[in-house]
């Protein structure tokens, strides 16, 4: 039996690494964290019972604590629960599935205690990839990608040696607005925004797609992950979601990861690297499939991605600035507060206003986040 614990079982990722759990039986969930959502919380706690459960909020904790007492698991609450899940003893591997900033203090617990990470967590490297990576490195632990993106490069690059790559190729969908002008784009709704063609997927995340922000921070975490600079690094448009990246030889060769739209691949992959395991679900029928589309991304129109590059080659603190203010636009524009332009505003605005520190550590990313979201309120004030 593998033991795991997983950081955010109750969004999508989380909910799909638990089906994966399910389907093959021999993983034992040790720990589960959650946000707001105890009403799941207490369903997988009854179904997995695992030693520990963590919430984000003292008193829902302390709620759902009485609520499934009977099961004898312990709930532990905020920043402190989360460490403590991570830290687990019997724990081999933690899943890294929370959105936002929150994850990175977990994550680098849980490196420190010698567990493998299974990462599906993007700010984490985005914002202190110049911490975990060398972190990993020292503690001889694995940073295994759930990204559908990450993992296509890491499964492409399995046997291959890593100085011979010349080129990354991160496909992107395009998201709900491919081909829409700027001025289309200044009336679509927050409904338009959620409706992705291809993948099921958080509404951040969702939001990030069709800015094409989403991309910029694969792009970023890209670098980290494959120790390569953002120049070798590419974003072409697959909009049917079939090729999930690329990777480019210095002979010419590329090799590609395809398959369907499916989480649960790249996050079993994670769970049981370097073993492959049967997945039930729909396969890419090649005697159906006409074509395979490329395009480029629209630079102009979908800044998400131009800013990105532009946070990552400044690099030091600036990553956590755009992602910063990128998470704080996103969520005024969830609650139909902004329009959606007003996101690159937000985040174009922030960067132009940030000192950058060259080589930062946490205390000074976490710092850096609380500046980029107090000149947010400020500067936007009738907004918030």
């Amino acid at each position: 039996m593998k033991n795991i614990a997983i950081l955010g079982s109750t969004g999508s990722i989380g909910t799909q690494t638990l089906d994966v759990v399910r389907a093959n039986r021999d993983i034992r969930v040790l720990g589960l964290a959650a946000g707001r959502n105890t009403t799941l919380l207490e369903a997988q706690i009854r179904e997995f019972r695992p030693v520990l459960a963590a919430v984000w909020d003292e008193h829902a904790a302390a709620d759902l604590a009485v609520r499934v007492k009977d099961t004898g698991v312990r709930i532990v609450s905020g920043m402190e629960g989360l460490l403590e899940l991570s830290r687990m003893p019997e724990v081999s591997l933690l899943v890294t599935a929370v959105v936002g900033m929150i994850g990175i203090r977990p994550t680098m617990e849980a490196i420190r205690s010698g567990k493998d990470i299974a990462l599906a967590n993007k700010e984490t490297l985005v914002t202190a990839g110049h911490l975990i990576m060398p972190l990993a490195k020292e503690k001889g632990v694995q940073i295994l990608p759930v990204d559908s993106e990450h993992s296509a490069i890491f499964q492409v690059l399995h046997g291959e040696e890593r100085r011979q790559v010349h080129k990354l190729l991160i496909t992107a969908s395009g998201g709900p607005f491919r081909g829409k002008t700027r001025n289309e784009l200044a009336h679509v709704t927050l409904a338009d925004a959620l409706h992705h063609p291809n993948w099921v997927m958080g509404k951040k995340i969702t939001v990030d797609s069709a800015t094409l922000v989403n991309k910029g921070l694969e792009v970023m975490e890209a670098r980290w992950l494959f120790d390569m600079d953002i120049s070798g690094i590419q974003v072409v448009v697959q909009p049917q979601s079939i090729i999930h990246s690329m990777v480019e030889f210095e002979d010419g060769a590329v090799l590609a990861q395809l398959g369907t739209p499916d989480m649960r691949l790249p996050i079993q992959y994670a769970l049981y690297y370097p073993e492959r395991r049967y997945l039930e679900g729909e396969r890419l029928d090649f005697t159906r499939l006409k074509e395979i589309i490329f395009d480029l991304p629209d630079m102009e129109t979908f800044r998400g991605l131009p800013l990105a590059i532009q946070a990552a080659r400044q690099g030091g603190s600036m990553p956590t600035v755009f992602n910063a203010a990128n998470e704080m636009a996103v969520g005024l524009f969830l609650e139909e507060r902004i329009g959606f332009l007003q996101i690159y505003e937000m985040i174009e605005g922030a960067m132009c206003a940030h000192r950058l520190i060259s080589s930062p550590d946490l205390d000074q990313i976490l710092e850096t986040q609380r500046e980029t979201e107090a000149f947010i309120r400020k500067e936007w004030a009738a907004q918030i």
